[in-house]
């Protein structure tokens, strides 16, 4: 059986040099889009996407300080300050006091913050199926895996979570 690709979605051999590249465009747009769909996802918690980004940083790293978690994510540690008094007052965080240094706090997830990011993560992996729904299923992994492969190699090293926060526009202070 054969499947025909609608008239204005771009195939391989109308992608020649008249019309220019398709990599900005397309990646623009996934972009775009995902940033709605997890907007969307992350819309219960605190802060939305930014909140998103924040509780999964304390739950799936080392507990932070909260001077190195604002750093990391490009957030001002005063606007920081206001956003993790939000979350310790929903029960979503906690912060402890650094044994190493009496000065430091450390911020933790309670059992309620690990069980609120799992249903956001759950949610998010929803949106993303979604709109990668267009593509067969088999393929969704190896765009994925070439993707994940082209970043890394444009920038190793750099620190996921940061970038993304960067990129959805995650770091202005509002």
């Amino acid at each position: 059986m054969t499947t025909r690709e609608p008239a204005d979605s771009p195939t391989p051999s109308s992608q020649g040099s008249s019309q220019g590249s398709v990599l900005g465009w397309s990646l623009t747009v996934l972009l775009r889009e995902w940033s709605a769909r997890v907007e969307d996802a992350s819309r219960d918690l605190p802060h939305g996407v930014r909140g998103y980004q924040v509780l999964s940083a304390v739950v799936h790293d080392a507990p932070p300080t909260q001077a190195a978690l604002a750093a990391r994510l490009g957030i001002d540690r005063t606007v920081m300050t206001y956003l993790l008094d939000k979350f310790e007052g929903c029960g979503l965080l906690e912060r402890r006091q650094d044994p190493a240094d009496r000065r430091a706090r450390r911020i933790v997830p309670t059992d309620h913050g690990r069980r609120v990011l799992a249903e956001v993560d759950a949610r998010v992996a929803q949106a993303e199926d979604e709109l990668l729904s267009t593509l067969p299923p088999e393929d969704r992994p190896v765009l994925l895996a070439l993707l994940e492969h082209a970043a890394t190699g444009a920038a190793p090293g750099e620190d996921r979570c940061a970038a993304v926060a960067g990129s959805a526009g995650l770091t202005r202070e509002a």
